[in-house]
């Protein structure tokens, strides 16, 4: 494909000259490392690293040109180099030109939000399957083609790979997409030149300050899904109206908006809401329909998710009968109040909650079980946001029993000095509690200190399956360090 052809409607900052018009481009790459000949090199700014320092690796592949926001480097550079105004944006667009635009042959539906959108998206794609379509799910835990299955590295992945995947889910006879859209991917550009026919509002609380800054720009970066990004407004806004900044967001009038909560105001709402070991119960009411929903997930909280789904569903034209038995039939988002059980009197449950408000509600979700006591297990991520490090100390000591606290991914930083920030919050309690950094060894401390009728609840890490270290990644999951720490102290599921 001509170059020409490729950068069509890409902002550039430099004209190009006649004869780099028609160089041939034999593919978009943004890792220096998987460059192949022929390739359009893209060189992203704003990053701790200058990108530009991996173009002549990339040349010495085969690269043809490099596309960036940055300069051209100072010293001698033969190549042919690209300077656009944004990287990333004009990334999406040239894959959009590449790749034929796949995406126009997709119902994409996006869900932003600080917690609940896995959970979202994941009972999403469940309505469209039972909808007999063959899907996309594109979030945290995984990317799922069809039947295709590869673990995720970012939530919302570079326009190349998202472009990609809809490339290869148009092959596979694909047609519908529920995809988890965070801050990060709205703020990058990731999805930018993007529509949506869907996008979803789960609630809003702290997160990802080491990014944003301040709370008011983590907001006005997920207001981007609702609105013109490069491409038209969503069709159609699900939107959590008990959530005070999902009442702040006021989509243009080419957007259908649909609201659920549970306050008499929402379009779609909840009533007659029942929570127990069993799962959730709860009326769908909705333009004069009224009908029961029972979901597996457990707590209250898992209320909002269902409701962002089948609000989501009826925004696709579904019928709500269809809907409710889709719900119905769910089992589990691995790594969301997972539980493990290997036959203990106590209850052993593997969360994602990261933030102090998911936190809370990971505890509010174990109350309402009515255990004798909850054992909250939490760390803190290294070479994040410290603000919120004693936030999470003081939410795991208001609502627990006891704590225990730990590492989660320390990454650069030394984890004592993690650990240490959220003492701070923690200690405003009296909460008992046993502080030992290393995450293996404080399961284990946990599970020791866990009663009959007791929640024990290790948060943080959820569906991961590693360890971030200082220098190296080591496997390690929660649910299966809890199962080996269940069996070293004499309880083991029967089998068959």
């Amino acid at each position: 494909m001509e170059l020409e052809a490729v950068l069509a409607g890409v902002k550039l900052r430099r004209q190009l000259a006649g004869s780099m018009q028609t160089l041939a481009v034999t593919g978009l790459e943004y890792d220096s490392r998987r460059v192949m000949p022929g390739n359009l090199f893209v060189a992203f700014g704003g990053t701790k690293v200058d990108a530009r320092k991996f173009a002549p690796q990339a040349m010495e592949r085969g690269a043809v040109a490099v596309m960036s926001d940055l300069p051209r480097p100072e010293e001698e550079f033969d190549a042919v180099w690209i300077e656009v105004e944004h990287a990333r944006r004009a990334l999406a667009l040239a894959c959009r030109n590449f790749f034929g635009a796949p995406e126009r042959d997709l119902v994409l539906s996006g869900v932003t939000g600080t917690n609940g959108k896995t959970t979202t998206a994941t009972l999403m794609d469940a309505l469209f399957r039972k909808a007999g379509h063959v899907t996309g799910l594109l979030g945290t835990i995984e990317n799922r083609l069809g039947s295709e299955r590869a673990p995720a590295v970012n939530t919302t992945p570079e326009s190349l790979d998202l472009y990609r995947m809809f490339a290869r889910l148009r092959e596979m006879g694909g047609t519908h997409v529920s995809m988890e859209v965070s801050s990060h991917g709205l703020h990058w550009g990731r999805v930018y030149g993007l529509a949506f026919h869907t996008a979803v509002f789960t609630n809003l609380t702290q997160d990802h300050l080491d990014l944003h800054e301040t709370f008011e720009a983590y907001f006005d970066a997920k207001k981007l899904l609702f609105f013109e990004n490069g491409a038209a407004a969503p069709l159609h806004a699900a939107i959590n109206v008990d959530d005070e900044f999902g009442q702040k967001i006021q989509p243009g009038p080419a957007t259908q908006v649909l609201t659920y909560g549970f306050g008499a105001g929402a379009c779609v709402r909840a009533e007659n809401i029942a929570a127990g070991f069993d799962g959730i119960d709860f009326t769908l009411r909705y333009r004069g329909t009224s009908l029961p929903v029972h979901s597996r997930l457990l707590g209250t909280v898992n209320i909002y998710n269902v409701l962002a789904a089948c609000t989501a569903g009826l925004a696709h034209g579904m019928d709500v009968e269809m809907i409710a038995e889709a719900i119905g039939e769910f089992e589990t988002v691995p790594g969301r109040f997972e539980k493990v059980d290997e036959g203990q009197p106590f209850l052993v449950i593997v969360d994602y909650a990261h933030t102090p408000d998911a936190l809370r509600n990971a505890v509010a979700v174990a109350r309402t079980l009515k255990p004798n006591r909850v054992i909250t297990l939490f760390g803190c991520g290294g070479d994040r946001d410290r603000s919120k490090r004693p936030l999470m100390g003081m939410a795991a000591a208001e609502t627990s029993d006891y704590v225990v606290l730990t590492s989660d991914n320390p990454r650069s930083e030394d984890p004592l000095n993690i650990i240490n920030d959220a003492l701070v919050g923690l200690r405003r309690y009296d909460t008992p509690h046993t502080v030992e950094p290393n995450r293996a060894k404080a399961i284990r401390i946990a599970v020791e200190h866990a009663q009959p009728g007791d929640v024990l609840l290790l948060a943080g890490k959820g569906h991961e399956t590693y360890q971030v270290l200082s220098d190296r990644t080591i496997d390690f999951d929660d649910r299966e360090e809890a199962r080996l720490a269940l069996q070293e102290f004499g309880y083991r599921r029967p089998q068959g």
